[in-house]
């Protein structure tokens, strides 16, 4: 199955030496945002009233996508539709769209790799979730422990969704990824699940500040980089 989106108005792309050179320089950012996200897994492991029904969305979800057909229509719509949002988001318009169990494309007038990648990183119906119970909570009080616990039951099980499909269709040959690079495209997509995580898991268990949480990404990347340099440094030095 293919999910793609194409283009009213070619854009030229930049060649994809320059992607692949940018991926590597990337590395680094990708491994310090995982230690990162390691360390902000670990001290939000406690909070145990997000964890067990985020687990238990997840867990109810898998059950789902392993006895039950796939709802290939509904993760085609998504993908689909989060192509035409990061397109509007970068000030393209969206022409068309086709959407089918077997596949779907966008018809937009704009390019770039967060358009084309967006799908794969920006999780679109667990964040239409938290909106409508942000919104909820907002207009009729939805902060007691029942609705927040069906909150992140649901939550936990869109988010799944989003995995297991991401990875379900990641297993065919997708214009996607193949027009940015392989490389590339996995550490912009790697990075973009990690910004997501890094900012969601301290919002939805509140136990580890925003700032804390990038924080140690920052560190980490500034102790990798002295690392390279203590190592680099003795042989560029004349």
């Amino acid at each position: 199955m293919t999910v793609d989106f194409c283009l009213t108005r070619r854009v030229p792309g930049r060649p994809k030496v320059w992607k692949l050179v940018f991926a590597v320089l990337l590395v680094p950012v990708c491994v310090s945002g995982g230690m990162a996200l390691y360390k902000t897994l670990r001290m939000a492991g406690g909070t145990d009233t997000a964890w067990v029904p985020l687990l238990t969305g997840a867990v109810s979800w898998l059950t789902i996508y392993t006895l039950l057909p796939k709802p290939m229509w509904v993760y085609v719509f998504g993908h689909e539709f989060t192509h035409a949002i990061w397109t509007w988001l970068c000030g393209g318009r969206v022409k068309g769209m086709k959407i089918s169990s077997n596949g779907g494309h966008v018809l937009v007038t704009k390019d770039n790799f967060l358009i084309t990648l967006a799908p794969y990183f920006f999780p679109l119906y667990a964040l239409g979730i938290a909106g409508i119970f942000v919104l909820g909570n907002r207009l009729w009080g939805w902060g007691g422990a029942l609705p927040m616990a069906a909150f992140h039951t649901l939550l936990g099980a869109a988010y799944a969704f989003h995995v297991t499909l991401t990875w379900h269709v990641l297993q065919t040959r997708q214009p996607d990824i193949t027009s940015q690079g392989r490389l590339f495209s996995a550490a912009i997509i790697f990075l973009g699940n990690v910004l997501v995580l890094l900012i969601a898991v301290p919002l939805l268990t509140g136990s580890v500040a925003l700032a804390d949480a990038f924080g140690w990404w920052g560190a980490s990347l500034s102790e990798m980089g002295q690392w390279a340099w203590g190592r680099l440094s003795p042989v560029i030095r004349p």
